[in-house]
C-alpha cells in the first residue's frame, strides 16, 4: 500500500467510525492505530503508546485548559450572565432590534471570562431568550442571534481553541490572545450591524418600539465583577505579573469570589462546576491522545511533508493557499467539532503555511494564521447541517423549528464571511495589538 492509499484509508476509517456515532477521540485513535500498524507494525505502535500519554499530559501548558474552563463554569453558575444582559439591554434597547444587539453584547462580555462557544450560547440563552420572545422577537431572529452570539465565546479571549492552537504550534498564548482582541470586537460589531440591517429588510422579526429600561447604578454595578476579573487576568498577563497559566488560575479564583459576592452559587452548583470542568477537560485530553496517534500515523506516511512541498512547488499566491485551507475548514465543520478540527489538521497545515512567503516574520504569520483558523472554526459552529450552537439554542426554544433557527443565522454567516475576507486580506488588523504590547 503506497503512502497516498494509506493516508486515504486512515481518513476513511475515521469518517466511517464518526458516521457510526463513535466518539471523535476513539475514531481518531482507531484510525491512527490502523495506519500505524499497517506502516510500522505492532511493536513500534506499542512502544509509541507506552510513552505518548505521559509525554502529552506532562506539559505544564496544558493546565491552562481546565483552569479557563473552570473560570467559565464559575461565571455560568454564578449568575453573572443576567447582570450582563440587563446592562446591555439598558444601553441598546432604544434601537430597533436593540434586545438582540444586547444579547450579542452580553455574549461578548461573557465570552471574555468563559472561553467556550457552547457554554456562552447556552448561558446567555437562558436569560435573553424569554425576554426577547416576550418583547415580540421572532423565534428565527432570537435563536439565530443567540447561536451566533455564542461564537464570541471563543473569538474573544480567553479561547480554549486558541490555547490548543498555541500548544500545537508552540506559539505565545498571550500574543495570540492579544491578536484575537480586535477581530473579536469586529465580530461583535458585525453581528450588531447584521441585526440592524435584518430587522429593517425583513418586517415582523422585531418589534417597532420597545420599552427602554433605565441605565441605573444597579445595572452598572452588576457588570463590575466581570470588568474586574477581565482587568485582573489580562492586565496581569500583559503587564508581566504572571504567565497565562497563572492568569487562568487567578481568573478562576476571582470569578469564584465574584460568584460568591452575588450570592447565587450554592454547594450543589459549586460541585457541578468542578464536575463539568472535569468532564470537558477529559473530553479534550482524550481528543488530544486520539489526534496525536492519528497524526503520528500520518507522519509515518510522510504525506503531510510531501503535501507542503507540492503546494510550495505550485507557486500559488500564499493568500490563495490560506483561502483554500479556510474553505476546507468550512467543509470539515459540517462533520467535526472545532477542537477535533484543530487537533487533526494543524499538524498538517501549519508547516505548509509556514513554508510560504507572506512578507512577514514567521511569528507574525503563525499568529495571523491562528486567528484566521479561529474565525473559520466559529463559522462551523453555525453553518448547517451541524452548527452545534444552533442545536444547543434551538433545544432551549421548544416552539421554534430547527429550520427557522438555521434561517436565523444566515445574516450572521454573511457577517462572518465579510469579516474573514477582511482579516485575510489585511493581516495587520490582527497583528497591531501584538506589536503594541511588544
Amino acid at each position: 500500500m503506497n503512502p497516498i492509499q494509506l493516508t486515504l484509508l486512515i481518513f476513511a476509517v475515521m469518517l466511517l467510525l464518526m458516521a457510526l456515532r463513535t466518539p471523535i477521540a476513539i475514531a481518531m485513535f482507531i484510525a491512527g492505530v490502523t495506519g500505524y500498524v499497517l506502516k510500522a507494525g505492532w511493536l513500534p505502535l506499542a512502544s509509541f503508546l507506552n510513552t505518548q500519554a505521559f509525554a502529552r499530559f506532562a506539559s505544564y501548558d496544558l493546565s491552562v485548559i481546565p483552569l479557563f474552563i473552570l473560570m467559565g463554569n464559575f461565571a455560568t453558575q454564578g449568575g453573572i450572565s443576567r447582570a450582563l444582559f440587563q446592562f446591555a439591554a439598558a444601553v441598546m434597547a432604544r434601537f430597533k432590534g436593540g434586545l438582540a444587539m444586547a444579547a450579542v453584547m452580553a455574549c461578548a462580555a461573557f465570552g471574555a471570562i468563559c472561553g467556550s462557544s457552547v457554554a456562552t450560547a447556552a448561558t446567555i440563552t437562558q436569560v435573553a431568550l424569554p425576554e426577547m420572545r416576550q418583547h415580540g422577537y421572532s423565534g428565527r431572529l432570537a435563536t439565530g442571534t443567540l447561536a451566533a452570539g455564542g461564537t464570541l465565546g471563543i473569538l474573544i479571549p480567553p479561547s480554549v481553541p486558541l490555547v490548543i492552537y498555541a500548544i500545537l504550534t508552540e506559539q505565545n498564548i498571550a500574543k495570540l490572545f492579544a491578536a484575537a482582541m480586535v477581530p473579536g470586537l469586529i465580530a461583535m460589531l458585525g453581528y450588531m450591524v447584521a441585526i440592524s440591517v435584518y430587522v429593517r429588510w425583513v418586517p415582523g422579526q422585531a418589534p417597532e418600539h420597545e420599552e427602554v429600561p433605565k441605565l441605573t447604578l444597579q445595572a452598572l454595578s452588576g457588570i463590575a465583577p466581570i470588568a474586574i476579573v477581565f482587568i485582573i487576568v489580562f492586565g496581569g498577563i500583559y503587564g508581566g505579573k504572571f504567565t497565562p497559566t497563572e492568569g487562568a488560575a487567578v481568573g478562576a479564583a476571582a470569578t469564584f469570589v465574584a460568584a460568591l459576592l452575588k450570592r447565587e452559587i450554592t454547594w450543589p452548583k459549586f460541585k457541578l462546576c468542578f464536575l463539568a470542568t472535569a468532564e470537558t477537560s477529559a473530553m479534550i485530553f482524550l481528543i488530544f491522545l486520539g489526534a496525536d496517534l492519528m497524526n503520528a500515523a500520518l507522519a509515518l506516511t510522510q504525506v503531510p511533508a510531501q503535501l507542503a512541498g507540492v503546494v510550495q512547488g505550485w507557486g500559488l499566491p500564499p493568500l490563495l493557499v490560506v483561502a483554500a485551507v479556510l474553505l476546507f475548514y468550512v467543509v470539515l465543520g459540517a462533520v467535526m467539532d472545532e477542537l477535533s478540527m484543530i487537533l487533526l489538521t494543524i499538524p498538517i497545515f501549519f508547516p505548509m503555511i509556514m513554508g510560504l512567503d507572506f512578507g512577514m516574520p514567521k511569528e507574525s504569520v503563525a499568529i495571523w494564521f491562528g486567528i484566521m483558523v479561529l474565525m473559520t472554526v466559529g463559522f462551523g459552529m453555525l453553518a448547517p447541517p451541524v452548527g452545534l450552537n444552533v442545536y444547543v439554542v434551538n433545544s432551549m426554544a421548544k416552539d421554534v423549528p430547527i429550520a427557522e433557527s438555521y434561517r436565523g443565522v444566515m445574516p450572521f454567516l454573511v457577517s462572518d464571511t465579510l469579516r474573514t475576507l477582511l482579516l485575510l486580506f489585511f493581516p495587520p488588523i490582527s497583528l497591531w495589538m501584538v506589536k503594541l504590547i511588544g
